[in-house]
């Protein structure tokens, strides 16, 4: 955390151990496969949920994560916060590996979690300072300093404790109630907080407030985000970086501004050009994306948009291309079209230097 007014009593927060130049968060290699029965007559099958991800969260930045239902982005999020084992890679917090020099006690401490569902996630049968008081008392505060401290921060996320204090989840708005899942994830001092569809369930007015309210504690508390949305326009306002993922695949990874203006990827076009616009000259007509993404339980070879893409050639259902540098600003993507000297009719030439995937 930075040197700031923050709530008296709080648990200390994991140390910087590698300073800022040092990733908060590298993932290399993460993969899911959720095995599907089959009957008598029928191999057994997997589902390809999330497929050799990785990406880097930088301290002190905001990674939003987009794409389609079913890409693999909630389940990211879920083997990230180890609430289910994935079955390889491995996930470095601040230069420790998780599992080895980091035991998930610590990475709890250092890592938090706001889910969609604001309802879901709080025990109906706890107070909302219980709620909060939780997981320090867990950590080992007092129940007296975990109930103040309880109270400081739903003053923090805007909510008065005279009034919400001792009140029960289903007796406050959505609105309220995720403002009460922010304050848990808070009191223990986390340095990362991973926002799986926290607005989505929200209407505008009050998503605009709940979204202010995480650039303001992102201040305030020296935080860094992992933000999942499919909310393009939220992504866009609150992100520094954005990746985008394709059935369980990072397609496209760079700055916010360079990804909108520029994308590379043909997938991340067509998601840019589905976003509502209130100008009605600007009307879509035609779909930018035709078409159901393709079973993850079978794939297509080689590139798993081509099935979908309007500049698909022989070469993308051959190969299944790498997620590749484009510049040197960190932009990145796994499209032929976007590599150098690919073999792909649209492909940039190949100049000095570039490593085609």
């Amino acid at each position: 955390m930075t040197d700031v007014d923050t709530p008296q009593g709080m648990l200390e927060p994991v140390a910087d151990v590698g300073g800022a130049a040092q990733p908060l968060l590298q993932v290399t290699g993460l993969t899911k496969h959720f095995p599907v029965r089959g009957d008598l007559f029928s191999a057994r099958k997997t589902v390809r949920a999330v497929d050799n991800v990785s990406f880097a969260v930088m301290k002190g930045e905001t990674v939003g994560i987009v794409g389609e239902s079913g890409c693999g982005k909630s389940t990211t999020a879920r083997l990230l916060m180890h609430l289910m084992p994935c079955d390889s890679g491995a996930i470095i917090y601040d230069g420790m590996q998780v599992g080895r020099s980091l035991s998930l006690r610590d990475l709890r401490r250092g890592m938090q979690m706001v889910f969609q569902d604001s309802y879901a996630s709080l025990n109906p049968r706890l107070t909302i300072e219980e709620s909060i008081a939780f997981g320090p008392k867990v950590h080992g505060m007092a129940d007296g300093a975990a109930r103040t401290l309880a109270r400081e921060l739903l003053g923090k996320v805007g909510l008065r404790p005279e009034n919400f204090a001792n009140r029960y989840p289903h007796e406050i708005s959505g609105g309220q109630r995720q403002r009460v899942n922010i304050a848990r994830a808070l009191a223990l001092s986390p340095r990362l907080v991973i926002l799986d569809e926290a607005v989505s369930a929200l209407d505008k007015s009050v998503e605009a407030q709940v979204l202010n309210l995480l650039a303001d504690l992102k201040r305030e508390f020296g935080l860094t985000y992992l933000f999942i949305s499919h909310d393009l326009n939220v992504v866009r306002y609150i992100s520094d970086r954005v990746l985008v993922m394709y059935l369980g695949e990072v397609v496209e990874l760079g700055p916010v501004d360079a990804v909108w203006d520029a994308p590379a990827h043909p997938y991340t076009s067509a998601l840019l050009a589905a976003m509502p616009s209130s100008d009605p000259d600007k009307r879509t007509e035609v779909p930018p994306i035709s078409g159901d993404p393709p079973n993850p339980i079978d794939p297509p070879p080689g590139c798993r948009f081509h099935t979908r893409c309007p500049f698909a050639e022989p070469l993308c259902a051959q190969h299944t291309p790498k997620l590749t540098d484009l510049d040197t600003m960190g932009h990145q993507a796994a499209c032929y079209m976007a590599i150098p000297g690919s073999g792909h009719s649209r492909a940039p030439a190949k100049t000095t230097g570039d490593n085609a995937a």
